[in-house]
């Protein structure tokens, strides 16, 4: 949780809506640790599974690599997270990058750094939004047309059709969140379906018929996403306090919540740059924190 969240990170409204106060306190009252991660990699091979994981920061990757995890996803929030989205790609295992709350030109400029990694990468439209009050699956034809790569759907709807349209629509793969108690406290467990919907809705999905029209629609950022998009991206942010007139190192940065501040992709631009005043620690960096020309 110290990784992902800066001492400025907020809640998402949903995750307010489902009565939680603190992010920080959320986060880490969901952790798992590596040896139960392990666990749960040990019973998804048990039973003929693929076991997916998706990660948050840089610094995890090499712990995440000492188990056998058989692909990567990336969540939504880091698709401005080239550093991360490299770090996976350089496993050599295949990705999935999901593309909630982004534009099609987001999308195009990450595919262009995983470009080495093309043969094992592909993309999920998602509604960033929990739950989500439409399913755009217009979508899954424009990052199709617009990358040519595989394309699948991360369904946060509350309907028990949607991953067969999706389907029809050519999603190949299908992302649906799993609960024990849709009434359950927490952030997610009201996108989720639970055991016979679940049942009932890969039934659907595996019995979809491709549609013969041509989804003409775009992908865009929703009214609905635009929270998600500041809260859950992450910024550049000062490991330690620095002075002003400070020229920037790499061991002066990582990448946390919130997204208010410069996006990590631009990390590499960032470092040599003079600090144009004083930067607290665990604060993300904003473009007037840098002196110009």
């Amino acid at each position: 949780t110290d990784l992902l969240m800066s001492k400025a990170a907020k809640l998402a409204a949903y995750q307010r809506q489902a009565g939680e106060t603190d992010p920080i306190e959320m986060l880490s009252r969901l952790e798992l640790s590596i040896e139960e991660m392990g666990e749960v990699v040990e019973r998804a091979h048990d039973r003929g599974l693929h076991a997916i994981v998706t990660v948050f920061s840089v610094e995890l990757i090499a712990q995440a690599e000492s188990l056998a995890w058989d692909a990567y996803k990336s969540a939504s929030p880091d698709l401005i997270n080239r550093p991360l989205l490299e770090a996976m790609a350089a496993t050599g295992k295949p990705l999935i990058v999901s593309t909630g709350a982004s534009t099609i030109d987001e999308v195009v400029r990450a595919v262009g750094w995983l470009e080495e990694s093309r043969d094992r990468l592909a993309l999920l439209q998602c509604v960033s939004s929990y739950p989500a009050p439409e399913p755009a699956l217009d979508g899954i034809g424009a990052l199709g047309r617009a990358t040519g790569l595989p394309v699948g759907y991360s369904d946060h709807t509350r309907a028990i059709e949607t991953g067969r349209d999706a389907a029809a629509l050519g999603a190949i793969i299908l992302e649906r969140h799993l609960t024990y108690d849709t009434c359950a406290p927490g952030p997610d467990h009201a996108a989720s379906f639970e055991p016979a919907q679940f049942a009932r809705y890969v039934t659907l999905a595996h019995a979809a018929q491709p549609s013969c029209s041509r989804s003409p629609g775009g992908k865009a950022v929703l009214d609905c996403e635009r929270d998600v998009r500041r809260v859950s991206r992450q910024s550049l942010t000062a490991r330690v306090t620095l002075p002003a007139g400070h020229t920037l190192a790499r061991t002066d940065l990582t990448i946390k919540r919130p997204g208010t501040g410069i996006e990590p992709w631009r990390l590499e631009e960032t470092i040599g740059c003079t600090l144009a005043r004083d930067v607290e620690a665990d604060v993300s960096l904003v473009e007037a924190d840098l002196t110009t020309g």
